[in-house]
């Protein structure tokens, strides 16, 4: 038998959870609080610009005839960037216990190469991210005989460092969405699995039969209303009927 759902039924059932879905939306969002301000360790992201001037881009290696665009010299200075080559002397120079990861990216079509490291330590995000830019600035005539690279910006620690990561507002906010959503596919769930019987209509919508009468609930306090009432008439009856029989 299919079954339609009202309005007022959607209504209700939301009235009827409001309290459970309140409860599980407030839950979620405390728990995101919680695990973004005390349990994630923020992380800090610092960057430093390397300006690939175009001087030495036609002379030595970087030729028109070894590279067809701007774009391809810079994708080379960006894969040596990234290489051990680079890597192992910014270890080795800042006393890394690991190599550092960073991230090379073209400023759109300009010759800027933007290099971003991010880290747990914003002090040591920075030096890494200069390091990395003066070690690729020194050793770029070694490897390719150019000397077209200079650094724009160096990393600044700031007074204040602020994290990229984790973003408590942002996750709080994503927080609240799920778990109010969650909350109500729960309450509507629960509804639907309860079986119960609650009235007339429910009895109607089960059997497929119409409801030809009802049992209305009883007050307890009316019988010993009527029957003190009608213990008074009693007692008064015979109080007349003995009174005529004296009088007769």
């Amino acid at each position: 038998m299919e079954e339609t759902i009202s309005l007022k039924e959607i209504y209700e059932t939301l009235k009827k959870r409001l309290g459970l879905i309140i409860s599980i939306t407030l839950l979620a969002v405390a728990a995101s609080a919680i695990i973004s301000y005390f349990m994630l360790t923020p992380r800090y992201e610092t960057t430093t610009q390397v300006l690939v001037s175009e001087a030495a881009t036609a002379s030595s290696i970087l030729d028109s005839a070894s590279f067809g665009s701007d774009s391809e010299y810079i994708d080379t200075y960006n894969v040596i960037l990234q290489s051990p080559y680079i890597l192992d002397q910014v270890e080795e120079e800042l006393g890394l216990e690991n190599t550092p990861e960073i991230n090379v990216q073209r400023e759109g079509d300009s010759q800027v190469v933007n290099i971003s490291v991010e880290d747990t330590n914003p002090a040591r995000a920075t030096d890494i991210a200069n390091a990395t830019a003066g070690i690729f600035e020194q050793e770029m005539p070694n490897l390719l005989n150019v000397d077209n690279i200079y650094v724009l910006a160096s990393a600044d620690l700031g007074e204040q460092p602020t994290p990229v990561s984790p973003n408590p507002p942002l996750n709080m906010a994503i927080a609240f969405v799920v778990g109010l959503m969650t909350a109500v596919g729960l309450a509507f769930l629960l509804e639907f699995l309860d079986q119960s019987l609650r009235n007339e209509q429910d009895v109607e919508d089960t059997l497929g039969l119409p409801i030809l009468g009802s049992v209305s609930v009883i007050d307890e306090e009316t019988p010993e209303v009527k029957t003190s009432k009608s213990e008074v008439a009693n007692t008064e009856l015979s109080r007349s009927n003995r009174k005529g029989r004296e009088s007769a």
